[in-house]
């Protein structure tokens, strides 16, 4: 197997993770997150979302909460920017990093942001122009990239269409995402075989969730295929308000107990990270949504 030596972990636990809890979150409980997560050694996290209030508000606070945030050297924060109104707002706010997305299912993209996946590239032209033009760099997500619910399964044909459309308006990395769970692993290596079509293999990363829990077996996959950056989510926190029973993204603390169990290198304090993923379980009044942290806490109160 010719796995990487080290992989580079972006968790979306504030961003991806928290959007669709149904009760505010206080700002000051979001930063504290990003904080732990910082010093527990994450070098990428995805913070929120420049969104409307009125579609996710969650995500209402994102000024303050990217205002809030004692910046660490070495890591780089950043933001969901829908559109260029989005973009605008997050500029004041100096994200290192935006992040646009298109899906790979027609029916999605129409649920979702009201237009087709042409029109949703298209709507991302200014942004991504925008953002390079500010030295900040463009990452890309192609949801439902294995499965929709609305479509069923997706042929890898609208995985590498998306992909070559996001290239075309600048985006430099993207990353592959079961939105709703249910790859396998051979599914999703054909998918990453079709983005690897536009894309180098250090220009992409995976992003699983885990509602069928095959997240860690797809992630498995895709790092001997050498892809070696992923999304993952404190904590497992999250699902997708479009689709319905749909788990968190990945917890965290199971890719990482996993990678360092193969002796791969994240640079990831893991009790660090297990704390961090119980500060806001506890926050949120839940036990956290991974098997390595439930695990670990038990032998830890045992």
């Amino acid at each position: 197997m010719n796995l990487p030596s080290k992989v580079k972990i972006v968790d979306v636990g504030p961003r991806d993770g928290l959007q669709n809890e149904k009760t505010q979150v206080p700002a000051a409980v979001k930063i504290e997150l990003v904080h732990r997560l910082q010093d527990a050694g994450l070098t990428e996290i995805e913070v929120t979302s420049f969104v409307s209030p009125k579609w996710v508000p969650q995500m209402a606070d994102a000024a303050e909460v990217m205002a809030g945030i004692t910046r660490k050297p070495g890591v780089r924060y950043s933001v969901l920017t829908p559109n260029m109104k989005g973009f605008e707002a997050a500029l004041l706010s100096r994200p290192d990093e935006i992040v646009v997305f298109a899906a790979a299912s027609e029916a999605f993209s129409q649920r979702n942001i009201n237009c087709s996946i042409a029109e949703s590239i298209e709507r991302f032209r200014p942004v991504a122009e925008a953002a390079r033009a500010n030295n900040i760099y463009v990452r890309g997500a192609i949801s439902c990239a294995v499965g929709c619910p609305y479509e069923g399964e997706i042929a890898p044909e609208r995985v590498a269409m998306v992909a070559r459309l996001l290239k075309e308006i600048g985006v430099q990395h993207i990353g592959v995402a079961d939105t709703i769970g249910v790859g396998t692993p051979v599914k999703v290596e054909r998918a990453m075989e079709a983005a690897l079509q536009h894309y180098g293999v250090d220009d992409i990363s995976g992003h699983f969730h885990d509602t069928y829990g095959q997240a860690l077996g797809n992630t498995l996959v895709s790092l001997q295929m050498g892809i070696w950056q992923y999304d993952t989510s404190s904590a497992g926190l999250g699902g997708c308000p479009y689709a319905k029973g749909a788990t968190g993204n990945v917890a965290t603390e199971d890719v990482v107990y996993m990678l360092q169990g193969m002796g791969i290198d994240t640079g990831i304090d893991l009790d660090k990270l297990i704390d961090a993923g119980k500060f806001i379980s506890d926050y949120l009044d839940r036990k956290p949504n991974s098997r390595a942290a439930t695990a670990l806490l038990n032998k830890r109160a045992g």
